[in-house]
């Protein structure tokens, strides 16, 4: 029996083309409105996928050509906006560690596990492209920190910490609350947290690698690296050294862009002037030649895929309404969702309070 997928769609504007705004079934007039993006949040819901990322950058989309899509909204706060209004995707928003305060982030993503009811996650971002290798070390090794301090922060509030107790007029249990204690090179967080801890405990913590620095990090700090493999033997290759470097539970993605209209993608790249090239494999077929490549990458050791549409709303559409029939007609994809929270959608474990288990 062929085991279940996971998967995901990773929201970028108007679609990863960046001709993708002039396609006719685009939406370029309301890429900066909320309608906009709940749609294609309960289009991915509808289908029960795992879960959306949202992309953020504290730059302008790259290169000075002035048809290519410029701005975005803040991918934290569209994911604020959307946690109320459904009730079961994950909702995983890139922010940045290069020039945010941990402290901030941890009360930021706890605060969305609350408003999603334990559906947020984490797309970790480090900002910076230094060219020189122990740069690149640098930028990475600061992103650990930065995480590290982040989870430790959820972890400062143990369960039940909350007694809200009128009669004895006790809110919280003192001996419940743990400073964190963290000193590194760029932090010194004392702690604890303003916030509570989040409804998963710790939510999924997610981070994109193309090399040796990137997985040694997504090793280290997250339960999701999405890798950018270009064949199953490359699948292969790069799962197995993943997943060496970590003895702890990790999932390893495989990044796709995805036309599945090949016809769409002729036109954006005519428009465009250039063929679309991409970081990650680009698909561009049919949802049964999509849906062969999936289970091929996933015997080779990968464990779900992050889809990134090639236009929006189009191919977001043709993923749910095309491929996933395709997928569970092989049994390949739930039916259903069948879990509350984004951790039970993945099968991750429970989140352990490494506070908690000190004091018992």
């Amino acid at each position: 029996m062929t085991a279940e997928l996971h998967l995901a769609v990773a929201l970028d504007g108007a679609g990863w083309h960046p001709a993708a705004w002039r396609d006719p079934a685009a939406r370029p007039a309301e890429l900066f409105a909320p309608a906009y993006w709940l749609d294609l949040v309960r289009t991915a819901e509808r289908g029960q996928l795992d879960f959306v990322t949202i992309e953020d950058s504290f730059d302008l989309q790259p290169g000075p050509r002035p048809d290519h899509v410029k701005g975005r909204l803040d991918a934290l706060l569209i994911a604020a906006r959307i946690a109320p209004v459904t009730t079961r995707i994950g909702l995983v928003p890139t922010v940045l560690t290069t020039p945010t305060e941990p402290f901030h982030v941890s009360t930021q993503l706890a605060t969305l596990d609350y408003l999603s009811r334990g559906r947020a996650g984490w797309r970790v971002r480090v900002a910076g492209q230094p060219q020189d290798p122990q740069g690149t070390a640098d930028l990475f090794a600061d992103a650990a920190d930065h995480v590290e301090v982040v989870r430790r922060l959820w972890d400062s509030w143990e369960d039940g910490a909350e007694i809200r107790d009128v009669a004895t007029g006790r809110f919280v249990d003192r001996d419940k609350l743990h400073y964190i204690d963290f000193t590194g090179r760029h932090f010194s967080v004392k702690g604890p947290s303003i916030t509570p801890r989040p409804p998963q405990g710790q939510p999924v913590v997610t981070a994109l690698a193309h090399a040796l620095p990137a997985y040694e990090f997504a090793a280290a700090a997250a339960d999701i690296v999405y890798v950018t493999p270009d064949s199953a033997g490359s699948a292969r290759a790069i799962a197995t050294e993943v997943r060496s470097l970590t003895d702890r539970p990790l999932k390893v993605f495989a990044d796709l862009v995805v036309f599945l209209d090949p016809a769409r993608k002729a036109r954006l790249d005519e428009l465009d002037g250039t063929p679309f090239v991409s970081d990650a494999h680009l698909f561009s077929g049919t949802a049964e030649g999509l849906s062969e490549l999936l289970l091929d990458w996933q015997a080779a050791g990968i464990d779900g895929f992050r889809l990134r549409p090639g236009a929006l709303p189009a191919d977001l559409t043709s993923i749910v309404d095309e491929l996933l029939p395709v997928l569970r007609a092989r049994g390949a994809f739930r039916t259903e969702y069948t879990a509350e929270t984004l951790r039970g959608h993945l099968g991750l474990p429970a989140a352990q309070n490494r506070y908690a288990r000190v004091t018992a």
